[in-house]
């Protein structure tokens, strides 16, 4: 419940405060009755679960293989990968690095905040008994802060392929050609 609520509530409050991309008045706009997966996003959300769950889970049997916290690591992996995820979603073509953080500061507070909350789930004694949750330590949580930016960084190379492919096609109409002389 906690994933559920507080890094996706919050993060997609923020989001919902992002500004209009630069080019959004320079874009067709949406056929009527066009769905809100259409354009990639579907494809976007079937990659997106499977990666996380297969982040999450690859960290669970590795730290239950290798006798660390596996339970703690899992919910804080799952909850460090929304925060990713709510990063990198700012935009449908433009990379977080070139929005800027600083654009949405809602948003930059609201994921820093909520980290800072899932880290003191993990070392509040009371809370840490009525979630039983283990803390991590500092090598551990190194190991998931890292693994957890899988899902940013597969998002931002999903938008660098998006704006390669865009560059590289052909006008509609066709390719223009210079006008040929007899």
């Amino acid at each position: 419940m906690w994933i559920n609520l507080v890094t996706h509530g919050l993060p997609g409050l923020a989001l919902g405060v992002e500004g209009a991309e630069p080019d959004t008045m320079g874009r067709p706009p949406r056929r009527p009755g066009e769905s809100i997966f259409a354009r990639g996003l579907w494809q976007h959300v079937l990659a997106m679960g499977p990666l996380t769950g297969t982040v999450s889970l690859g960290l669970g049997i590795w730290g239950q293989a290798t006798g660390r916290p596996w339970q703690t690591m899992i919910f804080t992996s799952l909850a460090l990968l929304q925060l990713g995820n709510a990063l990198a979603v700012r935009s449908e073509r433009e990379s977080v690095f070139r929005l800027g953080l600083g654009s949405n500061r809602f948003l930059g507070w609201t994921v820093l905040g909520t980290l800072g909350v899932q880290l003191g789930l993990l070392y509040w004694p009371p809370v840490q008994t009525a979630l039983d949750l283990q803390p991590l330590d500092l090598g551990d949580l190194a190991i998931v802060l890292v693994a957890s930016t899988v899902a940013f960084w597969a998002i931002e190379a999903e938008r660098l392929v998006s704006r390669l492919r865009a560059s590289r096609r052909i006008p509609p109409g066709g390719p223009s050609r210079a006008p040929e002389t007899g």
